[in-house]
């Protein structure tokens, strides 16, 4: 979920939380962790426990920061050539690296500590090897190594939600792998959305992105296989009984409006970034839909 937030050039001078507030992406954090919620009330068809749920969650945000912060550091180089990052605390001398690195290592081990004492060993070494996953293999190879690289690293960013099915549940159900397939089947075309708008910056940037090596056609196509993809993809919780028919209805809902914008970004280029916004307000209606539809009386 790594391309949720926006970067803007800051004021010149402001408090130096911010800046550590910023390096943890909090807009893109904050999607998570409802996906984290979700992914633990839909674990239960009783009340769910309060420590695990509480803890649980502020320990795989806190790694989730950590992460991001990780990920400013590894691309800060990379950050100052682009526009959209070129304000970020690192590129522009707010912060240094020593000071993010610590500040991520203190976020991790709080976050993992919580997990460990509140959560279960299963939920603490998948939420570790998500961070793995998006601040080490996606940030420092795989960005640099193939186009594909936010279909391969995309796994780490779908992982929120399952990762909050186990706080609770201490297993991997059919269920929290299908949360999971949602968030994964998603995050393509919504990252390529906005890698067409940003294709002369990742040019520049000799960031390997889809819409460089291959063009913006064939992204633009990509995004909308990837989007009729995920319309029966996002109904299999029906299929399974996991969900009802107020989720059938949101979610074909979106998943249609959903390949109406990839469509007609395919048309025109400058349609990727309503395409790229309302790829966050899809992946948030879905989840809202399957927590509506888990309380809402039959």
């Amino acid at each position: 979920m790594a391309a949720v937030e926006l970067s803007k050039s800051p004021p010149a001078t402001r408090p130096r939380w911010r800046d550590y507030l910023e390096v943890t992406k909090p807009r893109v954090v904050a999607l998570m962790t409802f996906t984290v919620v979700v992914g633990m009330l839909l674990s239960s068809h009783g009340p769910v426990p309060w420590r695990p749920m509480l803890f649980g969650v502020t320990g795989i945000a806190l790694v989730a920061g950590a992460a991001a912060a990780i990920n400013h550091l590894v691309d800060r180089r990379l950050d100052a050539l682009m526009a959209r990052t070129r304000g970020r605390p690192l590129p522009r001398g707010a912060l240094g690296t020593r000071a993010v690195a610590l500040f991520a290592a203190t976020l991790g081990a709080t976050g993992m500590a919580l997990l460990l004492a509140f959560t279960n060993p299963l939920c603490a070494l998948l939420t570790l090897a998500s961070l793995l996953g998006y601040a080490v293999v996606y940030s420092r190879f795989l960005k640099h190594a193939t186009p594909q690289n936010i279909v391969i690293g995309g796994a780490a960013g779908a992982a929120p939600p399952l990762l909050g099915w186990v706080a609770i549940t201490d297993r991997v159900d059919a269920g929290a792998l299908l949360l999971f397939l949602i968030v994964f089947v998603w995050t393509p075309p919504h990252f390529w959305a906005l890698a067409i708008h940003r294709r002369d910056d990742y040019a520049k940037a000799e960031v390997p992105m889809l819409p460089v090596t291959h063009g913006v056609p064939f992204t633009a196509t990509r995004v909308l296989l990837y989007a009729v993809a995920l319309l029966p993809i996002s109904l299999l919780p029906v299929a399974i009984g996991m969900s009802g028919p107020l989720y059938l209805v949101a979610a074909s809902a979106l998943g249609l409006h959903f390949i109406g914008h990839a469509w007609r970004l395919r048309r025109d280029a400058r349609r990727a970034m309503p395409t790229f916004r309302f790829s966050i307000v899809y992946l948030f209606g879905l989840f809202a839909a399957l927590l509506a539809d888990h309380y809402v009386p039959g």
